[in-house]
């Protein structure tokens, strides 16, 4: 789901107060706008009541989702009736509970692997139960031949811990089913914000079992927040525009994949969209947002190591029983499109790993004018009222179809860097090292000292911001200087010529949003300087004074522009001695260095 709250959110809770909890189980979320009608063909996927292979959601009409205990039952027992099923477990989540997917394949040549994963935000439950279906229809009605190109590797629950919150109180903004899990794992960690800084270790076991398997295909299943609209399945990838890292794969997602799935889901009786990212969703009309995505975000994460990684945001207000009968579409189709185009995807993945970007894109802002319109975009009219929760004009969403003329609202650069030729990570930073290794990206580790001249990072005015998954997060400006360095032995080069250069860029280049640096992971570069007796750094104030011109002009010249720093003898002082000598190695400094020459 997107970072945007929903404004109907505060009128919605405080309607619920008023309901017993039984009574919210039994209504699911009420004041949900009307339900827009719908039928399709995919109606006809929906097993027989009397079946005995009925997963849980269907046997419940979609009014509830299975618990993790229940699908593990249910997918043992169906491993147990098809060869062409093997579950396997892949991690633990911090709670405990083994991380699981089933493989399904044909066997015999190892065949090129589509990933899904449901329940990142497991509230966002469809995933799950669509996978539940088209599992139980590959391995015994019929389906066996989407098996024979590629295998499809499918995680039921990827936040197990959050999935076992359900309550009605959870994404009270999407409809169905009635109980929902929460958005984060149990360090109230979102895993779709962890991809590069790997807190999590359901993050670490998924990087792994990604790395493991290298696929051709990734797909992780959401549902969105945002504004009423008649599109029920919305998809998204890096590749919108011109804003991926790696063009090849983003290209067969935009050329390929779009096309296909979307052929698929309007068969199917279903309204797909590319994911209409809303500007604000008071607004509409003000338009959708197209942007780069860092590695935080698995859509990102797939575009920095090559993998072509699909978003799936199906729309909130749809019935529960419609967005996973269009997931199932989506995922069946994606599985027929990657099988069709198994040696195009692995060309272009290549050709991704080979090149060797030269600058990281680090900051932008939306573009003046918009890049494209939808001429007839498929909105919902509302009205406004007087809410008494908010005391403001709130929307009513009226159920009636209208469509409007949309702007697509891009993007344009506003900072860039250049890439060096590598980065040096002092040995002590073992929490960094541990993350470089789980991603994958190669070092190498000194066996003796060596004497370099290497780019440094000084800290300016840098500010702790709001904690956030986990950390608290920094920024600041940023001086470079270039000085020699001897790194000692132990210490590890992470050359940017490598497949996953662009990654260690992203996670290492201090200007990077989404940088090791940039998450906190360095608080000891804010602790002050060691200091002493002030009688003691007087004389060697008075020395440095006598003795150097140069910081004797610097010092003057920051009095007369800096009254208060002027009149405040201890800040003098400190200021003195920051400046004697090489100056302290660690206070604003990043312990990380570039080698650019």
């Amino acid at each position: 789901m997107t970072n945007t709250i929903s404004c109907r959110t505060t009128a919605l809770v405080a309607a619920l107060i008023c309901l017993e909890p039984m009574q919210m189980i039994a209504q699911n979320v009420l004041d949900l706008p009307p339900v827009l009608p719908w039928s399709g063909k995919s109606e006809r996927l929906i097993a027989k009541p009397n079946d005995p292979w009925i997963t849980p959601a269907e046997a419940a009409n979609f009014q509830t989702t299975p618990r993790y205990a229940e699908v593990r039952s249910w997918l043992e027992r169906l491993d147990a009736a098809s060869p062409l099923l093997a579950m396997h477990t892949f991690g633990r989540t911090g709670e405990g509970r083994d991380l699981l997917y089933v493989r399904a394949s044909k066997g015999g040549v190892a065949k090129p692997v589509v990933l899904v994963q449901a329940g990142i935000h497991s509230g966002e439950i469809d995933g799950k139960d669509a996978g539940l279906m088209l599992l139980r229809d590959i391995a015994l009605r019929g389906k066996a031949d989407l098996l024979d190109q590629v295998d499809l590797v499918f995680v039921p629950i990827y936040n197990i811990d959050g999935h076992e919150q359900m309550s009605p109180w959870n994404f009270v903004h999407v409809r169905g089913p009635a109980e929902k899990g929460r958005d984060a794992n149990a360090r109230n960690i979102d895993l779709n914000r962890d991809y590069g800084k790997l807190d999590a270790p359901e993050s670490r076991a998924m990087i792994g079992l990604l790395r493991q398997l290298d696929p051709i295909l990734y797909i992780d299943c959401h549902v969105s927040e945002g504004f009423d609209m008649q599109y029920d399945v919305t998809f998204t990838y890096a590749g919108w525009g011109t804003y991926a890292r790696h063009r090849a794969t983003a290209d067969w997602l935009d050329g390929r994949f779009g096309p296909a799935v979307t052929q698929a889901l309007t068969k199917a009786g279903h309204t797909p969209i590319k994911y209409p990212s809303p500007i604000d969703t008071r607004e509409p009309t003000k338009g959708i947002r197209y942007s780069p995505e860092g590695p935080r975000y698995s859509t990102g994460y797939g575009d920095f190591i090559s993998v072509p990684t699909v978003l799936v945001e199906n729309h909130m207000l749809k019935p529960y029983r419609q967005r996973v009968l269009g997931t199932y579409v989506l995922l069946e189709a994606a599985l027929k499109i990657a099988a069709d185009d198994a040696e195009r995807i692995a060309a272009a993945k290549a050709q991704d790993r080979a090149s060797r970007p030269t600058e990281l894109l680090t900051r932008w802002k939306p573009a003046p004018q918009p890049i494209g319109w939808i001429d007839k975009f498929k909105g919902v009219a509302f009205e406004w009222y007087q809410s008494p929760a908010s005391g403001r004009l709130e929307q009513r969403w009226l159920g009636r179809p209208i469509t409007f003329r949309m702007p697509i609202i891009g993007q344009q650069p506003t900072e860039t860097v250049q890439l060096p030729k590598a980065w040096w990570v002092p040995a002590a930073h073992t929490e960094v090292l541990d993350r470089l290794r789980l991603h994958g990206i190669a070092f190498e580790t000194l066996t003796a000292p060596r004497t370099l001249q290497l780019d440094q990072v000084q800290l300016v005015d840098p500010k702790l911001l709001q904690p956030s998954e986990g950390r608290v997060p920094i920024t600041a400006t940023f001086v470079h200087e270039q000085s020699e360095q001897v790194m000692p032995a132990g210490s590890v080069r992470v050359p940017a010529d490598q497949p996953n250069g662009l990654l260690a860029a992203a996670l290492l280049e201090p200007e990077s949003q989404d940088s090791f640096l940039a998450w906190g992971f360095f608080p000891e570069m804010l602790s002050p300087a060691p200091n002493t007796d002030a009688f003691v750094l007087a004389a060697l104030g008075e020395r440095l004074l006598a003795t150097e011109p140069k910081l004797k002009a610097e010092f003057e010249a920051k009095l007369r522009a800096e009254p208060t720093f002027a009149a405040d003898p201890d800040a003098r002082l400190t200021w003195l001695y920051a400046h004697a000598g090489p100056g302290h190695p660690y206070p604003l400094r990043y312990p990380i260095f570039r080698e650019v020459n």
